[in-house]
């Protein structure tokens, strides 16, 4: 009845292992093609492409200040020394 037992649990085991590996292979080579790597870069380009004017309406300034610091500029949260 053990021996049984210990068969049984051999064979559901490797069709554990078998299909886990199985698995992984399919999603690697799905992860690794050219359609995935299509799709998810037209599924980011749409997303970022209706974002950036938003962002770039609200981000820029009309006019910035100097492009080198004066001697006055200090960093935030840093003590002079």
């Amino acid at each position: 009845m053990l021996n049984r037992i210990c068969q049984i649990l051999s064979i559901v085991s490797f069709v554990m292992v078998a299909s886990m590996s199985g698995g992984a292979y399919f999603g690697y080579k799905y992860v690794t093609s050219e359609q995935f790597k299509s799709r998810v870069m037209k599924e980011i380009m749409g997303n970022v492409s209706g974002m950036m004017p938003k962002v770039l309406d609200q981000g820029l300034p009309d006019m910035t200040g100097t492009s080198v610091p004066d001697k006055n500029w200090t960093v935030p949260g840093v003590p002079r020394l």
